[in-house]
This record gives structure tokens, C-alpha cells and sequence, in this order.
């Protein structure tokens, strides 16, 4: 092979490890995930959340300004698409997917976590809060941390939790003061043992029906009356169909805020820092806007020809009572949880 020959071949495969030290070198500062491309600070994503309640329900405005704080202090990185209404499946089906990572956050009710999860039972220890803003506070508690620590195990990260209203009673046709009215009446409710429990040691039955069929239900006798929220119950226009409301604000509702595992452990600790920090933000706001419409629910219901009245929790110390007695030995954290808050 002549000299020139061989020195234009041994440029070219010069110039060809150089072309390559130069890809690996910038390949190495690159991190990604299923939903993010770039490193650090200029890494981007387009994340997913899911839910079950309407546009209309605090917990998908909650959603809603948890996508503006993500954008706001990611500077433009982070996007979410919110997919409200159960749009995605049940709870169990969207549990699912934010654990494979398909999507990526839930706000997913504490009622069925408690059944992946019993320690999220705690939460529905009946009387355990003066008001909305007194269990807001107790996102902040060790023991509300610690149970959000426990879906660690199942491909979770628990970020914090979204509370809409407290529950009340809704009844069909009859102004209930206390168990004695209860016994023998079929109530829709949350097919959570905590909470069935709480009305079945009032003497009701318990029907587990799926949030769309209660409608039709309470409106042709098939049940008598149901637990709910206020804000659930203007938004399903349950005003419709039943004529008395008992504001017993007997228990909190949160939704636990959760997110694939994977996925958060990937990011670095200042997006985490950006995730956590909207998630609250989004929390307070949930909370503090809910506690401030408990007037103006009432009144709404009111002008839409319902009976609201109130019932002391005196009404229900044996409820109580049975409760602690039931759930607090089976589950150290449960225990905890009625001994830092019951009053």
C-alpha cells in the first residue's frame, strides 16, 4: 500500500475515534425514563395522573393546580395530562397502572388503599377531627407519614393526600336522628370495612354499589339513603333524589396522591424536591378551598329543596367506642393513629 494511501486511512480512522469519543462522552451525561428525556435541569416530562371523580370535584381542581405548580417551578419541564372520571378504569385498574408505570400519578381514595394497605383504615376512625382543617394538619403527622410509607413495597411512592369534604348522611325519605333510625335502612356505601362497619354498628345495612348506579338506586327505593360528601353530592345532584342530609362530618375523605416508584427514584433529588413541594401545594389548596364552601354547599342544598341539619357526635360514642375497640389492636399504625387524634 503506498504512504498516501495508508495516511488518508489513518486520518480517516482518526477522525472516526474522535466521532465516537465525542457520542459516548455526551451519551454519558444523559439520563432517562419512560417519561423524560435529557439530564438534570433540562430534562423534560409529560407525565400522566388519574382519577376518579368529576371535573367539577376538589380533588380534580386539586389535580389541576398540582399541573400549574409542576409547571410553574419546573420552569416548563413538567407537563400533566389530567384523566378525571375514571376515565382510565377503576381505582384498582389505575393502582395498576401507576405501579407498571403506564401512568405515572392516581389520586386514589384512602377507602380502597385501606384494602391493598390496612393501615390507610386509620383515616376513617369516626370523630377523629374537629374540622377539614384539623385533618389537614394531620398530613404532617409522623403516623400519617409512616402510612403512607407502607405502598413503598407495592411499586408506590406516597406523596401526600388530597381531602375533598367530610362525610355526611343522605337519606331518601326520612330524617334520621340517631341509630335507633337507622336500623333495617339499605345505605350506598364506600366498600371499605372501616366504613361499613361504622354503619353497620348503627343497625343499617351496606350496599357497595359503584358511584354511577347510586343515582338510579336511591331514586327507585333500591337503597334508602347513602354516605357521602357534600361537594360529591351537589356535583351528582343526589339533592334530586333524597330529601334529608344529616351534616355529621363523622369522617375525613382523602385521596392518597401517589406515583410509580421507578419513575421518581430516576429523577434527580431537586425534581423530587419540585414534585413533592407541588403535591402540597396542591394539598393546602384542596383543603383550604373545601373547608371555606362548607356554608355555601349547605345553602345550595338547602335551595334545592333538601332538609340540612346536624347531629352531634355524642349521637354516636357507642359507634366510636366499637370502632377503636375493633381496628385499633389490628394494625399498630391504626392504633397510633386514634391515640394521637381521638379527642
Amino acid at each position: 500500500m503506498k504512504l498516501k494511501t495508508m495516511k488518508k486511512w489513518g486520518l480517516s480512522f482518526l477522525s472516526l475515534v474522535l466521532v465516537i469519543g465525542v457520542l459516548v462522552a455526551c451519551g454519558s451525561g444523559e439520563t432517562k425514563t419512560s417519561s423524560g428525556t435529557e439530564g438534570d435541569s433540562e430534562k423534560t416530562y409529560n407525565f400522566k395522573l388519574a382519577h376518579i371523580t368529576p371535573p367539577t370535584h376538589m380533588w380534580h381542581k386539586g389535580a389541576e393546580k398540582f399541573k400549574e405548580e409542576l409547571e410553574k417551578r419546573s420552569e416548563g419541564r413538567m407537563k400533566l395530562e389530567i384523566y378525571p372520571s375514571s376515565q382510565l378504569g377503576t381505582e384498582a385498574d389505575m393502582v395498576e397502572q401507576i405501579a407498571a408505570g403506564s401512568v405515572d400519578f392516581g389520586l386514589i381514595t384512602a377507602a380502597y388503599m385501606s384494602s391493598r394497605e390496612p393501615s390507610f383504615a386509620a383515616w376513617f376512625t369516626p370523630y377523629a377531627f374537629e374540622d377539614l382543617n384539623a385533618a389537614n394538619d394531620a398530613r404532617d403527622s409522623e403516623v400519617a407519614k409512616k402510612i403512607l410509607d407502607t405502598i413503598d413495597k407495592q411499586g408506590l411512592v406516597g406523596l401526600d393526600y388530597l381531602f375533598a369534604g367530610q362525610r355526611v348522611m343522605l337519606f331518601k325519605d326520612k330524617e334520621v336522628k340517631g341509630p335507633s333510625d337507622m336500623e333495617g335502612l339499605k345505605l350506598r356505601v364506600t366498600p371499605s370495612p372501616p366504613m361499613q362497619d361504622f354503619y353497620q354498628f348503627s343497625g343499617a345495612s351496606t350496599e357497595g354499589l359503584p358511584l354511577p348506579e347510586v343515582y338510579s338506586a336511591v331514586q327507585t327505593g333500591v337503597i334508602d339513603g347513602m354516605d357521602m360528601d357534600l361537594d360529591a353530592a351537589i356535583t351528582n345532584k343526589y339533592h334530586e333524589v333524597v330529601k334529608y342530609g344529616a351534616v355529621t362530618n363523622h369522617m375525613v375523605w382523602p385521596a392518597v396522591a401517589m406515583m410509580n416508584k421507578k419513575t421518581f427514584e430516576g429523577m434527580s433529588e431537586e425534581d423530587q424536591k419540585i414534585i413533592r413541594e407541588s403535591m402540597a401545594a396542591a394539598a393546602d389548596f384542596a383543603a383550604t378551598t373545601r373547608a371555606g364552601q362548607e356554608e355555601e354547599f349547605r345553602q345550595t342544598l338547602k335551595d334545592e329543596g333538601m332538609t340540612i341539619y346536624e347531629l352531634d357526635a355524642d349521637v354516636f360514642s357507642e359507634q366510636m367506642n366499637k370502632f377503636d375497640e375493633k381496628y385499633g389492636p389490628t394494625d399498630p399504625l391504626i392504633q397510633e393513629f386514634i391515640d394521637t387524634f381521638r379527642k
